[in-house]
């Protein structure tokens, strides 16, 4: 088989992983996995704000007001006037946002990254050469994308469950 056609067949499995991932969160909590993200950091001290949270994600902030309004319609986090900075507005998470997470399925990128921390510093460079080289090779690498195993685009909706 040639190599191009290994290679394929890699990227196959991990988009697939992903996709099955994604509807397996979507079942159990009515989510998507970068919208379990944002409620993860957002839970990790009860209260941030987009810019903050955007910086973590390494996406747009234009795109974390989308991600937080769509958490917002659906109870589990809320917005905030800060008491110090009125021009800031500060993310909450709800005890229907804690929930969400506590019965949330063990997130793949959760996985991932315990795996890829065990990896020898090296190995790590090089799975992340190899890595922005396929993003390169597609064109995709001034594509808006956090850090979270995930199909689509993530200012979109979620799946249906």
């Amino acid at each position: 088989m040639k190599r191009s056609d290994i290679s394929l067949i890699a990227l196959r499995r991990i988009l697939r992983a992903t996709e099955l991932y994604g509807r397996e969160l979507a079942r159990a909590a009515g989510l998507t996995p970068v919208q379990i993200r944002v409620l993860q950091i957002v839970a990790e001290t009860g209260m941030s704000t987009p810019k903050t949270i955007a910086a973590r994600m390494g996406v747009a902030q234009a795109t974390m007001t989308t991600l937080i309004d769509r958490l917002v319609a659906k109870g589990l986090v809320e917005r905030r006037r800060s008491e110090t900075d009125r021009r800031q507005m500060n993310i909450f998470i709800t005890p229907a946002g804690r929930e969400v997470i506590e019965r949330a399925p063990d997130p793949l990128h959760d996985r991932y990254v315990e795996a890829f921390d065990r990896l020898p510093d090296w190995e790590q460079a090089m799975l992340v050469a190899a890595l922005e080289r396929v993003a390169a090779l597609l064109h995709a690498g001034h594509l808006d994308a956090a850090p979270v195993l995930d199909l689509g685009d993530i200012r979109k909706n979620p799946p249906a469950s």
